[in-house]
C-alpha cells in the first residue's frame, strides 16, 4: 500500500512537467497597424514612415501607417491606447501626447504613464517659424516690428489647438509682446496651401515638414525653436538670438498599448535602438529632416518626459491655453 501511494505521489509530481508546452505563435505574423495620431503631410508622418520602414525590414512584415488626428493628437493616441495589446497595434508619441495635453485637458481620455508602454525616443527637433514670401520680412526683428505696428492684423497657422506647434507662436506672442492671430488646422500637411498663398502670414512647424517647404522657395524661414541654431539648417537663426530666453522643442517617440508582452516590447525596442543606428537614418535625421537622433530604449524614456513637462510649463501657463 505504502508502494503504491510512493508511486502516485511520484507522478503527480512530474506529471505537470511533463504536460507539452503550448506553442505561442511567432510575431509578427501578420501585417503591424502604426498609429500617427496627426494629419498626414507634416513632420510626424515622415518621421513615422522612416521608422516603419526599419522596422518593416527588420521583422520581414508590413508596418502599416494609420493617420488619426484630431483633438491636439488624442483621437489617435486614445485609439492606440485602448488597442488589443498583442504587438499588432503601436503608435507615434510626441510632447503632445505625454508633455503639453496632461498640462492642457482638464479631463484627459487616456494615461499616458499608465495606458502606454514609452518604448523609445526616435527623434528630438526645433519647431521652424516660416512666413509666406507675400510677407515682407527678412528676419525675426522685422517680422516683430511690422506685427506691432499693426496689432492684430497677422496670423499664424498651428497643426491645432495646444499642439506644440500652437504653444510655440503663443510663447512667442508673449515673448516678444506682439497680438497676432492663431488659425489652428487639423494638422501641418492642410496649413501649407494657404501659407504659401499669404491666407495665413507664418506658421510655427515642425523642423521636418517646414524645412522642405523653405529649401524648396516656397516659404522664408525666419527663426529655429531651439536655444541654438539646427544643423540642418545653420543659415537660420534661432528665435532666441532676437528674443532671449526663447525656446520650444520637441521630440517623437513610439508607445504600444499597456500589457503588450514583454517578449514583444523587449523586439520592438531593440530593432528601434537598431534602426536609429543605421546610416540612411542618420543621413535622413540630421542630413535632410533637421533632426536630432535621441538615445533609443526605455531607459531614461521616462526621466526625461518628466524633465520635459517642466521646460514646456511656462509655455502653457503663459499662453493661457484650457482644452476640454
Amino acid at each position: 500500500m505504502k508502494r503504491r501511494q510512493l508511486m502516485l505521489g511520484t507522478l503527480a509530481t512530474v506529471a505537470p512537467l511533463a504536460a507539452p508546452a503550448i506553442a505561442q505563435p511567432a510575431w509578427p505574423a501578420k501585417p503591424v497597424r502604426f498609429i500617427v495620431p496627426f494629419a498626414a503631410g507634416g513632420g510626424t508622418d515622415t518621421v513615422s514612415r522612416l521608422i516603419c520602414d526599419q522596422l518593416g525590414k527588420t521583422f520581414n512584415q508590413s508596418f502599416v501607417i494609420d493617420n488619426k488626428g484630431g483633438a491636439g493628437g488624442n483621437i489617435g493616441t486614445v485609439e492606440l491606447a485602448k488597442a488589443p495589446p498583442d504587438g499588432y497595434t503601436l503608435g507615434l508619441i510626441s510632447v503632445a501626447s505625454h508633455t503639453l495635453n496632461p498640462m492642457l485637458y482638464s479631463k484627459l481620455p487616456y494615461d499616458p504613464d499608465k495606458d502606454l508602454i514609452a518604448i523609445s525616443r526616435v527623434a528630438m527637433l526645433a519647431n521652424l517659424l516660416g512666413v509666406t514670401k507675400k510677407l515682407e520680412v527678412n528676419n525675426v526683428a522685422e517680422l516683430i516690428a511690422l506685427c506691432k505696428k499693426e496689432p492684430g492684423k497677422y496670423s499664424f497657422a498651428s497643426s491645432g489647438p495646444g499642439t506644440s506647434l500652437h504653444l510655440s507662436g503663443e510663447l512667442f506672442k508673449a515673448m516678444a509682446g506682439v497680438d497676432i492671430i492663431h488659425v489652428p488646422y487639423k494638422g501641418a500637411g492642410p496649413a501649407y496651401g494657404d501659407l504659401i498663398a499669404g491666407t495665413v502670414h507664418m506658421m510655427f512647424a515642425n523642423m521636418p515638414s517646414m524645412i522642405g517647404q523653405v529649401r524648396g522657395g516656397k516659404v522664408h524661414g525666419l527663426g529655429v525653436t531651439s536655444a541654438e541654431r539646427s544643423k540642418a539648417a545653420p543659415d537660420i537663426p534661432a528665435i532666441a538670438e532676437t528674443v532671449p530666453g526663447y525656446v520650444a522643442t520637441s521630440w517623437y517617440g513610439v508607445a504600444a498599448p499597456a500589457g503588450t508582452p514583454e517578449p514583444i516590447v523587449a523586439r520592438i525596442e531593440a530593432a528601434i535602438i537598431q534602426a536609429l543606428a543605421a546610416p540612411e537614418i542618420e543621413k535622413r535625421w540630421t542630413g535632410d529632416l533637421g533632426l536630432d537622433i535621441p538615445p533609443g530604449g526605455r531607459a531614461g524614456f521616462a526621466e526625461f518626459i518628466a524633465n520635459d513637462r517642466k521646460q514646456w510649463a511656462p509655455a502653457v501657463k503663459v499662453s493661457g491655453v484650457k482644452l476640454d
